[in-house]
């Protein structure tokens, strides 16, 4: 990477700021943005490949993926096709087929390459690996670790990408904007047919300096938007980062409206992130029962406790305002003790912790945000609106998730489309230059924040809105109301913003209501119910669990 020291024109700044310039940018350091960088490196060994990171390099939505990987390498009893189908059936009829067969086709490979670099899956005595079962899934095909397969993936790849030297790892920078033709002085619009990216500012939180740092090609991998809600499995770095700067930078968004809610996060009051119990769980015997102690799923869907999420959540979310209550329980208690301590160690020992004997008591759950399907318009390459801009993981919407993504296939996607961004780079990058003209961040005429509060308190409000008005269940009384009070807060943000020096709290709360702005909006134009968008006023009288909820 080339470092050139540059006076700063930021006020109250250090006396000197950097620019960086790198041939690849990456911003997130989860599955996405790691194994894009190990395959970069690999293939370009001359080149720099540099992943900017907001925390610590392994603090990402990765690492709380519990369940593991959908993936079809047992094919003599399972099929790329029940896979194809199963996941079509789970989006509700919104999925992209073609992108499902490319993501479940081309899956087995991606996950060998995974193996290769370290990573591993569970097996039996026989060395052949175990397969669970989740949600939506016609057959055993999740492989795990554990009950910790996003901890051990990361693992692998971090250690991956420490044997090559042309891969940076930055830690504590926090991206503020993709630089595109707007801080060069063009207007630009969302028809504007040639907006291209040149790089990003990003805030260095050890300096607390804004630096630019120009690529060739950048890659998004930035993760998810859980902390839009009060409740939610997502760590609090989920915030959105990535989709509300490609929104703010004029880029495709789409299918915002579909925030998939998890429907067994464990109930602890006034918690969160809420821990995650497993969909494996549920694949492996658990019963969800009310607070009368009733198995209630069958009566909403004939998969019983194994139906997509959608309709679980939503079956829960009835169930606990039929009955006055906060959470509904999950019960193991029938379930094989030594596999379940073999297979979900850190769920016994969370609830251990609280008081909670899974063998002989229930585990109170409730849904909590968890999947935004919805992101980044890419192509199947990776690709977005946005020229020499690339998307990938959660942050991305490739067409694979449709109205609901059926458990376990998000790292699968991660992997097949990181794989697919870098062979669409490396055709490419040679041909791109530096767009060397890029001025340095100006923050003339900001001060230091006076009260913190006036940040703290907007964060708490715009996740009181989001989880009473854009949850589980909507209707269109909700969502205009959550628009008027959205659109409040994005005027007073936008005037701290505007005058007062830039600090990660002050910048998240800012995506996080432009990633507000965007679901609302999205489901206020979906007139009917899919998937996860469930608006009363338009109620899909073919399903058996709306009509109950009705």
């Amino acid at each position: 990477m080339l470092v050139q020291p540059l006076k700063s024109r930021r006020a109250g700044a250090n006396n000197y700021n950097y620019m960086l310039k790198t041939d690849v940018l990456i911003i997130g350091s989860g599955i996405a943005g790691l194994t894009s960088a190990v395959k970069l490196a690999r293939r370009f060994p001359d080149k720099s490949i540099t992943v900017l990171t907001k925390a610590n390099t392994d603090e990402t939505n990765t690492k709380y993926a519990q369940g593991g990987i959908a993936v079809v390498n047992d094919l003599e009893h399972d099929s790329f096709q029940k896979h194809i189908e199963d996941t079509l059936v789970a989006g509700d009829g919104l999925c992209n087929r073609h992108i499902v067969e490319i993501v479940v086709k081309e899956g087995p490979e991606r996950v060998n390459e995974i193996i290769e670099w370290g990573t591993k899956f569970d097996k039996d005595t026989e060395g052949g690996y175990k397969r669970g079962k989740e949600g939506g899934h016609s057959e055993y095909r999740i492989l795990h670790h554990k009950d910790i397969t996003g901890i051990e993936m990361e693992r692998a790849l971090i250690e991956e990408t420490k044997k090559h030297p042309n891969i940076k790892i930055y830690n504590h920078w926090f991206v503020v904007d993709i630089i595109t033709q707007h801080h060069l002085g063009y207007l630009i619009t969302k028809s504007t047919p040639d907006i291209t990216c040149y790089g990003v500012y990003a805030l260095n939180l050890q300096t607390n300096n804004i630096e630019k740092i120009l690529s060739k090609v950048t890659l998004m991998s930035s993760g998810g938007t859980g902390q839009a809600y009060r409740t939610t499995t997502n760590p609090r770095i989920a915030t959105g980062d990535g989709i509300a700067m490609v929104y703010r930078a004029k880029g495709r968004i789409e299918n915002m409206e579909f925030i998939q809610f998890h429907p067994t996060a464990l109930y602890e009051a006034g918690v969160s992130p809420s821990f995650l119990i497993t969909e494996a769980v549920r694949g492996d015997g658990g019963i969800l029962r009310n607070k009368a102690g009733e198995a209630f799923m069958a009566t909403y869907d004939p998969r019983a406790d194994l139906a997509p999420r959608d309709v679980v959540a939503l079956a829960i979310d009835s169930e606990m305002k039929r009955a006055g209550t906060e959470h509904v329980y999950l019960d193991c208690r029938h379930m094989d003790k030594e596999k379940f301590k073999s297979h979900f160690p850190n769920i016994l020992a969370k609830c251990a912790g609280i008081g909670i004997d899974v063998f002989e008591q229930l585990i109170p759950v409730a849904p909590a945000a968890h999947y935004c399907c919805g992101g980044i318009k890419t192509d199947e390459h990776g690709k977005s609106s946005i020229i020499n801009l690339y998307a990938c993981g959660e942050c991305s919407s490739t067409g694979l998730h449709g109205a609901n993504r059926l458990a376990s296939n998000s790292l699968l996607e991660a992997l097949v489309f990181a794989h697919r961004c870098t062979e669409s780079i490396s055709q490419r990058i040679d041909a791109i230059p530096f767009k060397d003209e890029v001025p340095d961040w100006n923050a003339s005429g900001t001060t230091e924040p006076k009260e913190m509060i006036l940040i703290t308190q907007s964060l708490k409000e715009l996740q009181l809105v989001m989880s009473d008005y854009v949850g589980i269940v909507r209707n269109d009384v909700r969502l205009e109301r959550a628009m008027s009070r959205i659109d409040l807060l994005h005027g007073e943000t936008e005037g701290l913003y505007k005058t007062t020096a830039l600090s990660p709290q002050l910048c998240e709360l800012r995506n996080l209501i432009t990633i507000g702005y965007l679901v609302v909006k999205g489901a206020e134009f979906r007139k009917e119910s899919r998937g996860l968008h469930f608006n009363t006023d338009y109620p899909y009288k073919s399903s058996l669990v709306q009509q109950i909820v009705l």
